[in-house]
């Protein structure tokens, strides 16, 4: 067994599990949106953006792509919140949770398309 695959695909499924446990629920109520699980998630996204840069491959290439994506949008719906609860007068309306879900959607999509590379690559891996 190759530690190295496992850490990889220990982060990559588990930034997908986390931004998944945020992003399910009601899409304008900020009451099932946990911060801290887009916290951990944005965190979690980023460890596995570092893991994915040393594979030189197309398919880490891509792998490289969806993680910088589901980054990008994570980071941002981090912004809105932040934005929302500490410096707009409204506060968390629903508009924002609203914006800030469909954002931790856009990176769970990413997500699953880097779950699915890990899985074609596993399934395609054979061994020498």
């Amino acid at each position: 067994m190759n530690l190295e695959k496992v850490v990889f695909g220990f982060f990559v499924l588990l930034a997908a599990t986390l931004n998944f446990g945020f992003f399910i629920g009601d899409l304008s109520d900020p009451t099932v949106h946990n911060v801290y699980e887009l916290f951990a998630a944005v965190v979690v996204n980023l460890i596995a953006t570092v893991l994915k840069f040393g594979d030189r491959t197309q398919i880490g290439a891509v792998h490289l792509a969806t993680s910088l994506v589901a980054d990008l949008q994570l980071i941002a719906a981090t912004v809105m919140w932040a934005y929302a609860a500490h410096v707009s007068e409204e506060g968390m309306t629903e508009a924002a949770t609203a914006g800030i879900v469909s954002l931790s959607g856009g990176a769970l999509f990413a997500n699953v398309v880097s779950v699915i590379l890990l899985l074609v690559e596993t399934v395609s891996f054979q061994r020498k």
